[in-house]
């Protein structure tokens, strides 16, 4: 945990100081004026008298409580200092233990809001009062923050790095390769099979790096890397639409070291300059 955040589920007495992480129809808002533009200050929230249509209190940010919030989605912003927009648009822009709270805001927000009935028996749900959790009363059911566990795996051939392009990225962006952890599967496994369906390539030699909350909307992605081992490359086509080697020297477009994936890349390429 950064030494600049310190989770915890219980708020303080007085808010005067807060800081808010602020949301409106699922898109961060943030001050184009301020410094640190996706926090904001409590006085600028009462201020401006928005509606808060719910809350969560998240831990504090260098010693100061800080809260994620969404508007009413009838909240007039003024489009002179305000803008709202995805957290693609911080990543890479706001230092990382910022962009990671941004990131839990973003989660919490959206688990209370997805799950306001409950699943069993289909009575509304509270947010519970002794720990991060949605009650319903009528059954004692209790849902707890939901996340999906991955895997994002750089894959090389000596100093090679597989880099791939898929369907849905901006640009002429490259990046690892990534997927989701089937129900009974080791990371491991995933990261053997999603090479495999992705671009029909076999690999070994699979370790762990590091990971990373990726609030796209609530994934964990476990980082791994692995050798190949054997195949050509051949791209599914769904969604990896081209997939290529590439030398440390001539790489294209990728993710910025904010992101798991681009820190893959670049130890890859520090341990080469080590060597």
């Amino acid at each position: 945990m950064s030494p600049m955040f310190q989770p915890d589920t219980r708020p303080p007495e007085s808010t005067d100081n807060a800081l808010h992480i602020v949301f409106q129809r699922g898109e961060l808002v943030s001050d184009m004026r301020s410094p640190q533009p996706c926090l904001l200050p409590a006085e600028q929230v009462q201020s401006d008298h928005w509606l808060v249509v719910r809350e969560h209190f998240l831990g504090y940010w260098q010693g100061q409580p800080c809260y994620a919030i969404e508007l009413d989605e009838l909240v007039d912003l003024d489009p002179m200092r305000f803008q709202r927009g995805s957290l693609y648009q911080i990543l890479g822009r706001v230092e990382q233990p910022l962009f990671a709270l941004a990131g839990r805001a973003s989660q919490l927000l959206a688990w209370e809001r997805d799950h306001q009935h409950c699943g069993r028996c289909g009575n509304p749900m509270s947010i519970d009062a002794g720990e991060r959790a949605m009650r319903c009363e009528p059954c004692a059911t209790l849902i707890y923050p939901r996340i999906s566990p991955c895997v994002i795996v750089l894959v090389t051939r000596g100093e090679e790095l597989l880099l791939a392009r898929n369907a849905n990225f901006p640009g002429p962006m490259y990046s690892t390769l990534a997927g989701f952890i089937d129900p009974g599967e080791t990371a491991e496994e995933t990261v053997a099979r999603e090479v495999m369906e992705e671009v029909g390539l076999k690999v070994d030699n699979i370790r762990y790096f590091g990971s990373q909350a990726w609030p796209f909307p609530s994934q964990l992605m476990l980082g791994y890397f692995a050798d190949h081992a054997g195949g050509d490359i051949v791209c599914d086509q769904i969604e990896i639409v081209d997939a290529q080697w590439f030398q440390p020297q001539d790489l294209p477009m990728i993710p910025p070291a904010t992101a798991i994936a681009g820190q893959l890349i670049q130890h890859h390429i520090d341990t080469l300059l080590t060597r």
